[in-house]
């Protein structure tokens, strides 16, 4: 009799926050490659660039002057996405489908260091707190103006994932809607919590029981054998998600309570996510030996318990996801193109497979490693 092989036979796989499979096909790990290589991505920078719109004192592009910033430094978006204004009423639509929706909000750039050549895989512990608190004053910031309804921080790292500047920064965009992602794994949120009875791990609002506190827990007592978990600490786990789509996608939360938002992080726990995030980061690097292209973004409430209208909100699990492009080397990318467009995405390397050779890359920069 045959026995299924999980490594070996193609499966889908369900994910909770979506509501979507994937398709994983191991069995295609050894496809030749014959098509698109990408640059690497250059490792080292200089420390100061006179041509960069985000050095120290430096005029951006769009005539303003970055002061002589020596901590994380925040600005508006000199070419926003959004308006901060409100926007006018749109015209009745003829039918349905042609449903319009005016939106308004607010862009905001937050640049993590001054130096040009120290992204966060490269920065101190410390340094990286300071960039969460920088996080944490922006999402309460804009969080609370009447308008907003939703804070999203996110970081595009790399040339390969759209970023126009080499400078370590993420960008800030708030919303007068919530986000269709988002606004998906909100509802996913409750629907668990209204009707998943608690299992031994920690519970939501109303002693309710919370998706991603039932996931992590399970993936905590997971067998070694089939771990996913890349690196953990006292409060904060990093994960090859089982829904993974990209080859070396993260998930990043913490597991010891339910943690709404950044604005509840107590001080250990602040401490403990720049300590797992700096380690995440360094083996990503690691992986290929080059400056690792992702995007990332912070999942939460979607705006500050300030602001709150009633408890529902917090059903929200604070969490961060990692999709990172490459796949074999650092020239060769995953493409999301073809049925993966049309049907569903796919996958050839298991989440076990990636969480195993990402555990397996030092803690320490490669780049430092000749100074050891």
């Amino acid at each position: 009799m045959t026995y299924f092989d999980p490594n070996f036979h193609p499966h889908r796989r369900f994910n909770p926050l979506t509501n979507e499979y994937i398709l994983v096909s191991p069995h295609r790990t050894k496809r030749p490659w014959l098509g698109q290589t990408e640059q690497p991505q250059p490792a080292e920078l200089p420390q100061y660039d006179p041509t960069c719109y985000l050095c120290p004192g430096n005029i951006r592009s769009g005539g303003e002057q970055n002061p002589p910033y020596d901590k994380p430094f925040t600005f508006k978006n000199d070419f926003p996405a959004l308006l901060s204004y409100p926007t006018p009423s749109p015209p009745t639509p003829t039918h349905s489908l042609f449903e319009i929706q005016p939106v308004e909000g607010a862009c905001d750039v937050v640049i993590f260091h001054p130096r040009h050549d120290l992204t966060l895989a490269r920065l101190d512990v410390s340094e990286i707190e300071l960039v969460l608190e920088e996080w944490i004053k922006i999402y309460e910031t804009r969080g609370n103006q009447p308008n907003i309804k939703y804070v999203q921080i996110f970081e595009n790292k790399g040339s390969m994932m759209g970023c126009s500047n080499p400078h370590p920064h993420c960008q800030v965009w708030s919303t007068s809607t919530v986000p269709s992602i988002p606004a998906t794994e909100m509802a996913s949120f409750i629907q668990y919590s209204n009707n998943v009875p608690t299992k031994g791990a920690p519970v939501g609002p109303g002693g309710r029981a919370c998706l991603l506190c039932d996931y992590a827990n399970l993936e905590m007592k997971e067998e070694s054998s089939q771990s996913r978990i890349v690196s953990f600490n006292e409060h904060w786990v990093a994960l090859v998600p089982w829904w993974a789509i990209w080859p070396f996608e993260i998930l990043m939360l913490p597991y010891r309570r339910h943690i709404p938002s950044i604005s509840d992080l107590e001080a250990v726990e602040r401490a403990a996510f720049a300590s797992i995030l700096s380690k995440i980061t360094k083996k990503y690097d690691n992986l290929f030996s080059c400056s690792f292209a992702y995007s990332m973004g912070i999942h939460q409430r979607p705006v500050p318990g300030v602001k709150r209208q009633g408890e529902k909100e917090d059903v929200a699990h604070l969490h961060l996801h990692f999709t990172p492009p490459l796949l074999r080397s650092a020239t060769i990318r995953k493409f999301l193109v073809g049925f993966e467009l049309m049907a569903e995405p796919q996958r050839d390397l298991t989440p076990e497979q990636a969480a195993q050779r990402l555990k397996e890359c030092s803690d320490v920069h490669f780049l430092d490693l000749s100074d050891i």
